[in-house]
């Protein structure tokens, strides 16, 4: 064993990658390097490298193709050399205008006549330039107009391919779709950039190996329940260190009211895992139903040894949820077994869902025993299904209601999607009941007064009518109605008009109140604002006032100190040495 193959392997156990995903690595790298330093341009280098010697193999391969026609090959000889030619081409006509450019920048003195020449040459370049471009959009247009015959032949690659002609020369025995191997020879050393190239491509690709072994990993393990830690939270997301991964807990996914601190290890369902050109996209979610069935797998022994069967699960992640649990054994206590002893095993289950409460119910195949159940703890009266609209009635006692259908409709809904019946929560009480006997009695009675009242003015209007008839008054009468009604029709149309004058003149008074109103009180507020500016106006002038007299007192008290100083200075006593306190005065 080498040096080489034990840094090989060490790399393999650092980042869980193939050996030979690694030496296919170091083989590519090696082939970039010869083709950098030493390759020619019709050669496809493969490298076979040993890494117990450190020797490495190089061949030029190569696959058997028919032979083409000459025309086609010279072709496409003609146009590799025409492309040639045009960047030649380019190329001269970029060094011309750098060089002109530079000439103008040396000859200040001569601009005139030297910009008007290489705005010459320019517009000579652009000619040229612009036809070439006209050649190209010619040719362009020919390819495209040209049949789909000729695009579904096929073009001979002379990097990977050599025609059969050519390989007989080489190896008499060789046939189509064979491969060919050249051996080239071995360099000795390579170069700096070589060097280089090869260690880019050697951790460009171990880096693309590894994160495909990633994606592979983690799509294996999509769709279950991953232990994780938390990391950091950038915005609204949270990162969970997955061991090789980072996964991304989105805000979707995250428990309502559940606090994700730096280092708590948290059990987390893998949603999906998608591949980006940075590594695999790993989606992680907390409010999927599936991570409570996976949850309960683990923690459970019963369920996943298969005596207890999950039948469904209905979840508002981060509030309650209602676990179906079945078993074929009579030994055998589904609710018991998943409670366990004081709680000891439900405890852990609430716990790894954040304090989330869990009800566990008994599955039951009859329907109205199943949802009986599911609506538990309330206490059910009767319940009525329809099994074409899946749709059950239950009545419940007024006390049960609000217990039936929990906070917010919360043991309801939960309900329904446990046990995939619509429920309708009805109120059943002894005293409705009683009410509504009551209400029945009470139509009945009023509806036969009707019947009577109307069977005596039938009675009644048959009299009248014999009578009518008989005298000829009835036509009168019907006359005098009609009249009657169009006259009280008029007035009632004179008293409805008299009403909406009167209401437009009140609203009119109101309106012209209101601004009254309105007035006054400006007129008040300039007043208001009058009699102010008037008093500060006096306070004003009399704060003037009173500092004009003070200035005047302080200017009259500083003249008089000064006269006094001036006067003792002028007339002050000296000591003429007649005794203590002479009697003359020196006179400055």
């Amino acid at each position: 064993m080498s040096d080489l193959s034990n840094a090989i392997k060490q790399i393999c156990e650092e980042k869980g990658l193939s050996y030979e995903a690694v030496l296919s690595t170091i083989e590519s790298a090696l082939s970039a390097a010869y083709r950098k330093d030493f390759g020619k341009k019709n050669q496809n280098i493969v490298v076979e490298f040993n890494p117990d010697t450190a020797k490495s193999k190089i061949f030029d391969i190569k696959t058997v193709v028919e032979d083409m026609p000459e025309e086609e090959l010279e072709e496409e000889s003609a146009s590799e050399e025409e492309k040639s030619g045009e960047k030649v081409k380019e190329s001269e006509d970029k060094l011309k205008i750098k060089n002109e450019k530079l000439k103008v920048d040396k000859d200040n003195k001569n601009e005139k006549s030297k910009k008007d020449e290489a705005v010459g040459t320019r517009h000579g370049a652009s000619d040229d330039k612009e036809k070439k471009d006209e050649k190209k959009k010619g040719k362009e247009e020919k390819t495209d107009e040209a049949p789909e015959e000729e695009e579904e032949k096929r073009k001979f690659n002379p990097k990977t391919e050599i025609e059969l002609s050519d390989a007989k020369l080489i190896k008499k025995t060789a046939k189509i779709d064979d491969e060919i191997k050249m051996k080239l020879e071995e360099p000795e050393g390579y170069g700096r950039m070589a060097a280089q190239t090869a260690k880019q491509v050697i951790i460009q690709r171990l880096r693309e190996a590894e994160r495909e072994m990633i994606y592979k990993d983690f799509k294996e393990k999509e769709h279950e329940v991953v232990s994780g830690v938390v990391q950091r939270r950038e915005g609204k997301i949270i990162l969970i260190d997955l061991g090789k991964a980072v996964g991304v807990l989105p805000p979707d996914g995250m428990i309502q009211g559940e606090r994700y601190n730096s280092g708590d290890r948290v059990k987390v369902y893998v949603k999906e895992v998608n591949s980006r050109p940075k590594g695999p996209e790993i989606v992680l979610s907390r409010t999927a139903d599936e991570i409570l069935k996976k949850i309960f797998y683990l923690e459970i022994p019963e369920i996943s040894n298969g005596l207890i069967e999950l039948k469904s699960v209905a979840r508002e992640a981060g509030f309650r949820a209602k676990v179906a649990v079945w078993t074929d054994s009579d030994n055998v206590d589904p609710i018991g077994s998943c409670v366990g002893q004081r709680g000891a095993r439900i405890q852990t289950v609430i716990a790894e869902l954040g304090g989330e409460k869990v009800d566990i119910i008994q599955y039951d195949e009859e329907p109205i025993n199943f949802i009986s159940n599911a609506l538990s703890p309330a206490k059910i009266i009767g319940i009525d299904t329809d099994e074409k609209t899946m749709k059950a009635t239950v009545k419940v006692s007024t006390d049960q209601l609000s217990l039936a259908i929990g906070k917010g409709g919360q043991n309801a809904r939960l309900a329904a999607k446990l046990t995939g019946w619509k429920i309708d929560i009805v109120e059943d009480s002894p005293d409705k009941k009683k009410d509504e006997k009551k209400d029945e009695k009470k139509e009945e009675d009023a509806e036969n007064k009707l019947k009577i009242k109307n069977e005596k003015l039938k009675i009644d209007k048959d009299k009248n009518d014999k009578e009518d008839k008989k005298d000829g008054k009835k036509e009168k009468k019907e006359k005098v109605e009609k009249k009657e009604d169009k006259e009280d029709r008029k007035t009632d149309k004179k008293k409805k008009a008299e009403k909406k004058d009167e209401k437009k003149k009140k609203a009119d008074k109101e309106k012209k109140d209101e601004k009254k109103k309105k007035d006054d009180e400006k007129i008040e507020k300039k007043k208001k604002d009058g009699e102010k500016e008037e008093k500060l106006k006096e306070e004003k002038n009399n704060i003037l006032t009173i500092n004009i007299i003070a200035i005047r007192i302080t200017c009259c008290v500083l003249c008089v100190v000064c006269y006094v100083q001036y006067v003792y200075l002028r007339y002050r006593p000296q000591d003429t040495g007649l005794g203590f306190g002479g009697s003359g005065y020196f006179l400055r």
